[in-house]
């Protein structure tokens, strides 16, 4: 126990908890093809602050590993950042309908030309929860086979062209904590793939397994409201 004045201390259980503050006032201030902005005046017990919320559509991304334990990059450019990165196929959560496990198949096609037979959930995580409502899923695929016709090129632009990298896990690890991969879907899915197979994959989930931080974006209207047919 601190004896700090003023310090606080946390007794309950360790876990994420839905806790929505109340909204005096919602103001839009941007609306794009992909995220909104619009700024938020929450009531915290009294006291009303403002808080600007990017509402993103959320995404997947997919960790493919093949039987050599390797797992699959691509880079690809991305703008804000002025980098080419090499991340694991992703997108964005698009589609009205489409179950997030159907969009990383999807996706994995359509960024790599692979598709895969076995299918679980690795790890879910929060981009940037202190500015925006981004969400995302990370799937292990595994039992890969490389499409007949190879990769669709339904892209235009930075995913025009997305080269491939198949890097061992190990080397894929050190690479993220060596700080020379810094993209988040590679550095959690990466990461969490290393430490579930140390694990014997006893942490990996079903392709169908509740995802709360999804729901709860959804269900108090953090998504953006005009979801875009274009995909990261």
């Amino acid at each position: 126990m601190s004896t700090v004045e003023g310090d606080e201390e946390w007794f309950g259980d360790i876990a994420d908890t839905v806790e929505p503050r109340p909204i005096v006032e919602s103001i839009e201030r941007f609306e794009g093809r992909i995220w909104s902005i619009r700024s938020d005046t929450v009531d915290f017990a009294g006291h009303h602050a403002v808080r600007d919320v990017q509402q993103h559509l959320g995404a997947v991304a997919v960790i493919a590993i093949d039987a050599q334990d390797r797992v699959l990059l691509i880079r690809q450019y991305r703008h804000p950042v002025a980098m080419a990165l090499f991340e694991p196929p992703a997108g964005l959560l698009d589609v009205a309908g489409e179950t997030p496990h159907a969009t990383a198949v999807r996706e994995l096609a359509e960024e790599s030309g692979f598709e895969a037979a076995t299918w679980h959930v690795l790890v879910d995580f929060l981009t940037s929860p202190g500015g925006s409502s981004e969400v995302i899923r990370v799937y292990l695929a595994r039992n890969l086979r490389e499409i007949d016709e190879g990769r669709p090129h339904t892209g235009e632009a930075e995913e025009a062209h997305l080269p491939r990298a198949w890097v061992d896990l190990d080397e894929a690890k050190d690479l993220v904590l060596a700080g020379r991969v810094g993209s988040p879907t590679a550095v959690c899915g990466i990461l969490a793939a290393w430490a579930s197979r140390s694990d014997g994959w006893a942490s990996i989930r079903p392709v169908d397994d509740a995802w709360p931080a999804r729901d709860t974006v959804v269900a108090h209207e953090r998504v953006n409201p005009t979801p875009s047919p274009l995909s990261t």
